[in-house]
């Protein structure tokens, strides 16, 4: 059972410190989109290499998460997270000061590794520091940070792109790190999970099948399906896949146990969040590239153009917490998810060479609304599905399973646009980009059908341990 040890800082600290953490990891995974096309210019690279430049970020993050997780319940949640932080802040510098495309890759693997170990431990670190009655509106706050850093990404890499350097995108997180390291050092309680010992193998089946996967993907339209390295890492890595799955039912202390998704709770909101992140990274990868390279708009206005639907999180959120604490979870989360996979579709329809804002504002409007009723609502649902010593394991989990779909998104939708359309002209580019749209939307439909699938009424999470009570789940009449 997690012990709190060392200086207790207070839940208004450690909300502070965590949605801060939140924001800087969450941030860096859009903050490049509209930077792709100076990126571009300036390193050169063709749309394999421009996906890597976002997929390297993603998928060492996603391939790390329960191992970094893991990592904090063993040694201390306060340390590692503070280590994370650090690796994170370091490698954000070297990205700045890259000279070529293949270091800035270098670098951004680099910052998703320290993100992976930093991310879970601030959900974990928040909910042993707040009251069990105040953690909906804590992960409300929370996602509401989380909303912001996906609503200022695109804006925030545009504006400083076009009016600075691109290098700027990575020189943001520099001080945001140094003001938090110390701060998580004196204000965060350290704390501990079960001591378990680490499942290397369980990381290495694990890293080694996402990433035979998402380079397959990344590289099959680059050099054909047909390729022998595209089959190999495709074949590869669902085989490795398949062994993490029969490891996470036999070994003794898995990094993720294979038991929890007996939880219909636990199964259907990571089923849900996968989906989710697939349908949206791919989406918002070829959308802010469409707005400047078709439509003609700056990279500025290309992030303020967005806004109606990666900043809506930044309104909605909160209520959305609240909301979730009153009639449940998952009513919200499906509603969120049906409208955004609704706004995604009517993208499809209204895109053309030379659409104008107003036929674009409602889509980007539901698409924003739907995001933000599922971000603090399925934290909420992650961390309630599991006993408090497997809080950090669910949260790593969650985490990678949504980094693991930001990756799968991209590297599918990329190559479906690339299958159908491409960067010749306007009319190629929506020709490829509105059935990635609508494989976007039917994705996240499907998201909200995992979602209908979260139990309302009481249950509880399968035993593994008789001593220790199991949690409640969500509490709402079906």
């Amino acid at each position: 059972m997690s012990q709190q040890t060392a200086r207790r800082g207070g839940a208004a600290w450690a909300l502070v410190i965590t949605s801060v953490a939140g924001f800087m990891a969450a941030l860096d995974n859009l903050v490049v989109t509209t930077a792709l096309p100076s990126i571009r210019e300036d390193l050169g690279g063709g749309l394999h290499d421009l996906e890597w430049t976002v997929s390297a970020y993603t998928l060492t993050f996603a391939v790390l998460l329960m191992f970094g997780a893991a990592l904090g319940d063993r040694f201390g949640r306060r340390r590692l997270f503070t280590a994370g932080l650090a690796v994170f802040t370091g490698a954000s510098a070297a990205a700045a000061l890259a000279p070529g495309i293949d270091s800035l890759i270098a670098a951004r693997a680099i910052q998703g590794a320290g993100a992976a170990v930093m991310m879970p431990l601030t959900l974990t670190l928040l909910t042993a520091a707040v009251p069990a009655a105040k953690r909906g509106m804590a992960y409300g706050i929370w996602g509401a940070v989380n909303g912001l850093a996906v609503a200022s990404g695109p804006l925030v890499g545009g504006t400083l792109t076009e009016h600075i350097s691109w290098q700027w995108i990575f020189w943001l997180n520099v001080p945001l790190g140094l003001a938090l390291l110390p701060l998580a050092r004196l204000r965060l309680a350290e704390s501990h999970g079960t001591g378990a010992p680490l499942d290397i193998p369980g990381t290495l089946l694990a890293s080694g099948g996402l990433f035979g996967i998402v380079y397959g993907l990344v590289r099959g339209p680059v050099d054909g399906w047909p390729g022998s390295m595209v089959l190999t890492g495709l074949f590869a890595g669902s085989a490795l896949l398949a062994g993490f799955v029969l490891h996470g039912t036999r070994a003794a202390n898995p990094m993720l146990p294979m038991r929890l998704f007996r939880s219909r709770a636990f199964s259907g909101i990571n089923a849900a969040s996968l989906l989710m992140f697939l349908g949206m990274f791919g989406s918002i990868f070829l959308l802010s590239q469409y707005m400047q390279g078709v439509l003609g708009y700056s990279p500025t206005e290309a992030g303020l153009r967005m806004l109606p639907w990666t900043g809506m999180p930044m309104l909605v959120a909160p209520i959305a917490g609240i909301l979730a604490d009153r009639i449940g979870g998952r009513p919200v989360v499906a509603a969120g998810l049906f409208l955004q996979a609704l706004g995604l579709g009517y993208m499809s329809v209204v895109a053309t060479a030379d659409a104008s804002y107003a036929a674009q504002l409602p889509a980007l409007i539901l698409s924003g609304i739907g995001m933000a009723l599922f971000f603090a609502p399925a934290s909420h649902l992650v961390m309630s599905s599991v006993r408090p010593s497997e809080q950090g394991i669910a949260s790593g989990a969650n985490n990678a399973l949504r980094e693991v779909g930001g990756a799968l998104g991209i590297a599918v939708m990329a190559s479906i646009f690339a299958a159908q359309g491409g960067y010749e002209t306007g009319q190629t580019f929506v020709d490829g980009m509105r059935p990635a749209l609508v494989t976007g939307s039917a994705v996240v439909a499907l998201a909200g059908v995992a979602a209908l699938l979260i139990p309302t009424r009481r249950r509880t999470v399968p035993q593994a341990a008789p001593a220790e009570p199991a949690p409640v789940l969500e509490t709402a009449s079906r």
